[in-house]
């Protein structure tokens, strides 16, 4: 079977645009509210909002069939993490979720937690696991959801990332044993340097084998997606070769659970590349989803929101090449179906190579945090401690209040490092402050810049 990109190639050859059978399980999006704001549990349409159905229904109608639903422990279970969960956010969440996958989608329920609870590292297994049993409790009939353990695990113990994973896992199973289970590494579960963290994952064991490696790529210089910019038209190939051997040696599935690039034609060439190796290793990558929608995006880069997100009308008709070409499917074992063009092609001689790269001191960053007590929240003094801490290094998005923590005092605070302050007008719902930011930083009234995490503040 000739790879994809050969197909490709040869039409555009022609001038007629290719399309081919996709090959992948999943392919989807984030759809990006529910773990909005700093504020716990915080106000529904102050700090955080709930995805619009009508826009996922667009997505779902192009041919996405899953849909990543990110929220925050802090709300589903505010008391303490082997608490109670909350019924309003519960409710809200199992209304959400169950359209979903009355569509024929499937949803992932995503603690973005990254690892944390109210900003401290978790550090106890039972609680994790209480939380879990929770959970997959209430969603345990419907087999289109997915369990997704945790977002992000960074800068803590390897071996208590394993841990966390494994306690998800059974936990999960002693409740159901037919739905997937999506786990994430360490290091911000970056594909590019997922073997130098998370070798130690391929120890986890599913008793349903239906256990999915979820890791994040994004192609700009330090793989953390803040720049509208990408390293190379082929950065995403590069970046995923190592963890491509890994899923392959280790008899591993995996799916990118996150990936984006900016709106120009290096980043289109990168995606491309990025999503045409995936597809030329469908026998260990089951899918992709771009990061992100969400009704209050506004214009950030990354934004799929139909239909005024820039990257809806800049990547929706690219990102339709790769679709599912099929109904949703519960079997776990990859297809092998071939991909063939509407077209007549001519032949062309392509080879591509799985190329790894060394990675370049310019290519990391360092994650740190500093504290303020202007944004203080409190957390219950039962469920997290500290942990030894690992220094890894950002490889993903822009976080949702993230702080790296190793204290147990009973608050956590934040500071906002590195983000432009409101001086100059945005309307409602568009960007006002962030890293990097550099348009306006003040909101039409009646409305007021806030923070939704250190890469996008938001007039609300």
């Amino acid at each position: 079977m000739l790879p994809r990109t050969h197909y490709l190639i040869a039409g555009l050859a022609l001038g007629i645009p290719s399309q081919v059978a996709a090959s992948f399980k999943w392919f989807g999006t984030s759809e990006s509210g529910a773990e909005f704001g700093s504020a716990y549990p915080g106000t529904l349409g102050t700090d955080y909002t709930w995805p619009d159905l009508s826009k996922i229904k667009t997505l779902q109608n192009a041919g996405m069939n899953i849909f990543r639903v990110p929220f925050r422990m802090e709300r589903l279970v505010p008391s303490s993490l082997s608490g109670p969960a909350d019924a309003t956010y519960l409710g809200d969440l199992k209304d959400l979720v169950n359209s979903i996958t009355a569509l024929g989608a499937y949803a992932v329920l995503d603690p973005h937690n990254y690892g944390r609870y109210f900003g401290n590292i978790i550090t106890s297994t039972d609680d994790f696991a209480a939380f879990w049993t929770l959970v997959a409790n209430e969603f345990a009939d419907n087999d289109l959801v997915i369990f997704d353990t945790n977002n992000e695990y960074n800068s803590m113990d390897q071996t208590l990332v394993l841990n966390l994973n494994q306690a998800a896992i059974d936990a999960i199973r002693d409740v159901t044993t037919s739905q997937y289970i999506f786990v994430e590494g360490n290091s911000w579960s970056g594909a590019w340097d997922w073997t130098s963290y998370n070798d130690n994952l391929a120890n986890l064991v599913d008793p349903s084998d239906k256990l999915i490696y979820e890791m994040h790529q994004y192609l700009d210089g330090d793989s953390s997606g803040t720049s509208e910019t990408c390293t190379s038209s082929t950065i995403g190939s590069e970046r995923l070769a190592k963890a491509t051997a890994w899923l392959r040696e280790n008899g591993k599935i995996g799916v990118l659970g996150e990936f984006a690039g900016g709106n120009n034609d290096v980043c289109k060439s990168a995606v491309t590349d990025l999503l045409n190796y995936l597809e030329d290793n469908e026998d260990v990558w089951h899918g992709a989803l771009w990061w992100s929608a969400g009704p209050w995006w506004g214009d950030y880069m990354y934004s799929l929101e139909p239909a005024s997100g820039v990257a809806y009308g800049a990547y929706l008709d690219l990102l339709s090449q790769y679709f599912p070409d099929g109904s949703s499917s519960s079997s776990p074992s990859s297809s092998s179906s071939s991909k063939t063009t509407t077209t007549t092609t001519t032949t062309t001689t392509t080879a591509k190579s799985a190329s790894t790269t060394t990675t370049s001191a310019t290519e990391t960053t360092t994650k740190t945090t500093t504290t303020s007590a202007a944004e203080t929240t409190t957390a219950p003094t039962t469920t997290t401690s500290a942990a030894t801490t690992s220094t890894t290094t950002k490889t993903a998005k822009p976080v949702s209040d993230q702080t790296t923590s190793t204290s147990t005092s009973t608050s956590t605070t934040k500071t906002r490092t590195g983000c432009s302050a409101p001086s100059g007008t945005a309307e409602r719902w568009g960007q006002c402050g962030g890293k990097g930011w550099t348009g306006p930083t003040a909101c039409a009234s009646p409305y007021t810049c806030q923070v939704q995490n250190d890469w996008y503040w938001q007039c609300l």
